[in-house]
C-alpha cells in the first residue's frame, strides 16, 4: 500500500489566481522573464497544493504553515532521492522556493490583503557560488569555425556564434534580435535585457563581416522571401529559440572535438573572461553584459584568478 499524497489534485481557485495576479505584476513591473515566472507558477502552485489539504488558503498562511511545508518537502526528499527529480528539493530549489513565498506575501501586504508576512523571518539556504564554466581560446576558435558556411544554416549559426561571443549576449537577446537592433554602418547591436533594459554593444569587425555575408546569401533563402523582422531565421522563415540554439551548441562542440559540457551561454562566459584576461575594467564588462549589479560580473574575476592559478601550477618549476 502506497503513502497518500501529500498534494490535492488542484489547487484552490482562488489560490491559483492569487498567484497569476502576482505573476502579471512581475511580469508589468519587473519584466521578469518566461523562465522565472514559470518557476514561481511551479513552486507556488505546490504550495498550495499542499495547503489545499489543510484547508488553508495561501493568502491566509501563516509562518507555521511554511515550515511545516518545507520540513515536509526535506522528508520527501529523501525519500525520491534519485526517483521523482520534480519532488526533490535541493537547496537550490528551497532557495527558489523561498524568493517566490516572499515575493507573493509582499505582494498581498503592499496591496492591503493582509497586514503581516509570514516568510519575513525565514531565511534561505547559502548557496556556494558556481564558477561560469570557461572556454580557452582555442577551443572557442574551434567552435566558431565548426559550422559549414557553404550552407545558408551554416553560415546563419557562424554570424549566430560569432555575434554571441563578440558581443556577449544572452541566449535569449540573441535568438529575439530583430532587424531594425543591428546597426552595420556603426558597428553596433542594440539590446533589451532583463528589465527592460536597454544597452548598446559593439559587434566588432569580424562578427560585422559574418553578419553581412549571413544577411547578403543566407538569409533571403532561409526566409524564402517571406517577410520577416526577425534577424535569425529558421528554414521556415520563422524566428530560432533558445532550445533551437542550445541544440546547434551541442553539435558544433561534437564536431569540433570539445568533450566538455557547453551551455547555451558558453560564449557570454567566454566573452567576459577573455575581455578581464586581456586587462578590461570590470565596470566596462559589466557594462556590455548588462549586469545591474556589479557583484553578478565579479563572478568572472574568480573564474580569472583560478585560471592563472592552474597555469602556474602547470608550468611553473617550483609550483
Amino acid at each position: 500500500m502506497t503513502d497518500p499524497s501529500p498534494f490535492a489534485e488542484q489547487a484552490r481557485a482562488d489560490d491559483a489566481a492569487a498567484i497569476e495576479r502576482l505573476l502579471d505584476l512581475l511580469w508589468i513591473e519587473r519584466g521578469s522573464g518566461t523562465q522565472t515566472l514559470a518557476a514561481y507558477r511551479s513552486d507556488l502552485m505546490l504550495f498550495a497544493r499542499w495547503l489545499a489539504t489543510r484547508d488553508v488558503a495561501i493568502a491566509e498562511a501563516g509562518e507555521a504553515d511554511i515550515r511545516d511545508y518545507l520540513a515536509m518537502r526535506g522528508r520527501l526528499h529523501e525519500q525520491m532521492r534519485g526517483k521523482d527529480r520534480s519532488l526533490q528539493f535541493s537547496a537550490r530549489s528551497q532557495a527558489r522556493l523561498m524568493s517566490a513565498l516572499r515575493r507573493f506575501y509582499r505582494f498581498l501586504v503592499r496591496d492591503g490583503q493582509r497586514k503581516d508576512d509570514p516568510s519575513a523571518r525565514l531565511t534561505s539556504p547559502k548557496l556556494p557560488r558556481a564558477l561560469p564554466k570557461h572556454m580557452e581560446q582555442a577551443q572557442v576558435d574551434q567552435l566558431l569555425d565548426a559550422p559549414d558556411v557553404a550552407s545558408p544554416r551554416g553560415l546563419r549559426d557562424r554570424a549566430m556564434l560569432e555575434l554571441m561571443y563578440a558581443s556577449g549576449l544572452r541566449v535569449s537577446e540573441l535568438v529575439n534580435l530583430k532587424r531594425h537592433q543591428l546597426s552595420l554602418q556603426q558597428n553596433l547591436v542594440q539590446l533589451v535585457g532583463k528589465g527592460g533594459k536597454e544597452r548598446l554593444v559593439p559587434i566588432g569587425e569580424i562578427a560585422e563581416q559574418w553578419l553581412r555575408d549571413y544577411l547578403a546569401q543566407a538569409r533571403p533563402e532561409l526566409s524564402r522571401g517571406q517577410e520577416s523582422d526577425w534577424l535569425f531565421v529558421t528554414s521556415r522563415g520563422g524566428p530560432m529559440t533558445r532550445h533551437n540554439f542550445w541544440q546547434l551548441i551541442q553539435r558544433y562542440a561534437a564536431k569540433a572535438g570539445i568533450r566538455q559540457h557547453l551551455s547555451p551561454h558558453t560564449l557570454r562566459h567566454a566573452f567576459a573572461t577573455h575581455l578581464l584576461d586581456h586587462g578590461a575594467d570590470l565596470r566596462v564588462v559589466q557594462t556590455l553584459l548588462g549586469h545591474a549589479d556589479l557583484s553578478t560580473t565579479q563572478i568572472y574575476t574568480h573564474v580569472t584568478r583560478v585560471r592563472l592559478r592552474d597555469l602556474h601550477q602547470r608550468h611553473h618549476p617550483r609550483a
